[in-house]
């Protein structure tokens, strides 16, 4: 089992930054993969970033000149820095920490933090 607690998130104006930090706790939580999905409103929810439990970063094309996503391991958080954020950006953003033991999946899912960017 693995918690996930969100923090960070809010209103800012294109071309403002933010961070979002998630925490996992459970005894396993470090060998998942830690990343950010996100989701607007009548929107499928997307993958944003992920990062693996070695520290390798992937991104979606839409962010990857623009958010830098990284981990600490004590304690286990990862971290989203938005910078240049655009209207599109908009969305609840949710924490997500996966991974694969044989063919079973194991997802868990934070709370999730609004981002809305407006001037």
């Amino acid at each position: 089992q693995v918690q996930l607690v969100q923090s960070g998130g809010g209103l800012v104006q294109p071309g403002g930054s933010l961070r979002l930090s998630c925490t996992a706790s459970g005894s396993t939580s470090s060998a998942y993969n830690l990343g950010w999905y996100r989701q607007a409103p009548g929107k499928q929810r997307d993958l944003v970033a992920e990062i693996t439990s070695g520290g390798s970063p992937n991104y979606a094309d839409s962010v990857k000149d623009r958010f830098a996503i990284s981990r600490d391991t004590a304690p286990n958080t990862v971290y989203l820095q938005m910078n240049n954020l655009k209207p599109e950006d908009t969305a609840v953003y949710y924490c997500i920490a996966e991974r694969r033991i044989g063919n079973t999946p194991y997802i868990y899912w934070g709370q999730g933090t609004q981002v809305t960017v407006s001037s």
